[in-house]
């Protein structure tokens, strides 16, 4: 399972500094918080302030991803085409940062459309299903181009994880931020729900937007002197395909689909576990908001002191090894949370920890094995086509979230959950609901994690075979060079 070969030598343009790592890492704090706060809270919004069933709240973001799964592909091969001074991708980013807030802000409201409570609630239900539309274009927007810079910024196998680990030190980051405003704001406006949340949207919208800019002006002296560089090489690339094509090379391409596989099991039990987290804590374990707040925050911090560790294992055993070992903590917790009861909270805790160091490595390594997917790719077909293929795994991160959302709204509904609206007291629930809750905390996402483990033992990029592929197109692209120079 490890990867026994010595390393290839990497070139200068493949070595980042500091001051790029970190200005790329910063690309994703924005999405990490908004994301984080989508994930943990929006149902219990949706549930607890806007009085919204269950079961028809878990359908709303469902709903947005129908469009998603549309807008993705089309904003990745768009980017991919994208000419102009500041290169493909951030023009995308700069443009879609600003509406990204204002469009997370508004989710956060409870607008009152009419008297009649039947008509108000379907006017809501429509304008959280326009905005969730709009914000998840714009999430698209910034964060998919985001994603795509990775191969642009290096080729080099153990840099790309490097680049990875900086990456999700701040997407993790981010989360844990996103916590602490809240656990702030939940003391700072104590007793109304209402007010609360739209704080929280207000804020966290702001802090989302800035880091973009950073990302954009940090990170783009070294694409543009890489992309300047690989110019020679513009007149022996082959045309472009059509739309349609290009996503049946980019399925055609088996690793890929591996990549998909192992990354929707990680991604969907993460959001499962997280969407159901305040309902297990507030309703199994009869302990209040603050607390599953802090839980989330023992899974993100242990998540993220774990990246960097996780990244120098990889170096030495490869990042299927890694992303397995990680697997089985995060299964052993998953199990240990179905089997918790009431009163024990210590061991509470140290679940989430244990969690924690197995969530760290499905953060890092899916989105380190696409880089090479992609090197694959553009050996076969000639191109860099690298938002074909980074606009699935965007789609599969929201489609994460939105499926997890789905199911734990219609498991609580079908089992008799109690929604309430703010300023209302807390429901106590029937044991009917309290095993879906403990159900959906445990052995459900436990049996998707198991399925991802054994995607990952069949994955069949290894740093040997990643070399041999960089070796190829190095090969070619010099035999391309040296044809173009005596044409001349």
């Amino acid at each position: 399972m490890t990867d026994s070969v010595s390393k290839p030598s990497k070139s200068p343009e493949d070595t980042l500094s500091l001051g790029t790592k970190l200005a790329y890492g910063a690309g994703d704090l924005g999405t990490a918080i908004t994301a984080n706060i989508l994930a943990v809270f929006l149902l219990v919004f949706f549930t607890s302030v806007a009085g919204i069933p269950a079961g028809i709240a878990g359908s709303i973001l469902l709903v947005g991803k129908i469009w998603d799964a549309v807008n993705d592909p089309i904003v990745g091969i768009l980017s991919d085409r994208t000419q102009s001074r500041w290169g493909r991708r951030y023009p995308w980013i700069v443009v879609g940062a600003i509406p990204f807030g204002i469009f997370f802000f508004l989710q956060w409201i409870v607008p009152q459309f009419s008297a009649d409570p039947a008509r108000n609630l379907w006017m809501l239900v429509a304008y959280y299903i326009g905005i969730s539309v709009l914000f998840n274009i714009f999430y698209t927007v910034v964060n998919l181009p985001y994603t795509a810079l990775t191969p642009e910024l290096t080729d080099d196998y153990d840099e790309r994880t490097s680049l990875n680990s900086f990456r999700f030190i701040f997407s993790i980051g981010g989360s844990i931020l996103s916590l602490v405003i809240v656990l702030a704001i939940f003391s700072a406006i104590p007793d109304d729900a209402a007010r609360q949340f739209q704080a929280i949207g207000a804020i966290c919208a702001i802090i989302s937007v800035l880091p973009f800019f950073w990302c954009v002006f940090g990170t783009y002296g070294h694409v543009s002197r890489r992309l300047r560089r690989r110019a020679v090489h513009a007149e022996a690339t082959p045309p472009e395909m059509p739309l349609l094509q290009q996503l049946k090379v980019a399925f055609a391409n088996r690793p890929f689909l591996f990549v998909i596989g192992i990354y929707l099991c990680s991604w969907l039990a993460l959001q499962n576990t997280v969407t159901i987290i305040p309902y297990f804590v507030r309703d199994w374990m009869g302990l209040s908001s603050q607390v599953y707040t802090q839980v989330v925050i023992a899974v993100q911090v242990t998540a993220l002191a774990m990246l960097l560790v996780w990244e120098r294992i990889s170096r030495r055993i490869g990042k299927k090894a890694v992303y397995i070992l990680g697997m089985v903590l995060w299964v052993i917790a998953e199990i240990g949370l179905f089997l918790l009861q009431p009163g024990q909270v210590g061991w509470m805790y140290f679940l989430g920890i244990l969690a924690g160091m197995g969530v760290s490595t499905a953060y890092l390594i899916p989105w380190s094995m696409v880089p090479d997917v992609i090197d694959l790719d553009e050996l076969r077909t000639g191109q860099r086509r690298e938002g074909v293929f980074y606009s699935f795994m965007v789609l599969l991160q929201k489609m994460g979230l939105a499926i997890a959302l789905f199911l734990v709204g219609q498991a609580l509904d079908a089992s008799g959950f109690i929604e309430s609206t703010a300023g209302q007291a807390i429901p106590i629930q029937p044991a009917s609901a309290l095993t879906a809750i403990r159900v959906m905390i445990g052995p459900l996402p436990a049996i998707v994690l198991l399925l991802g483990m054994g995607l990952a033992y069949f994955y069949p990029i290894t740093r040997e075979v990643h070399a041999n592929i960089l070796l190829e197109l190095s090969e070619r692209k010099l035999r391309q060079q040296n044809q173009i120079e005596g044409d001349q």
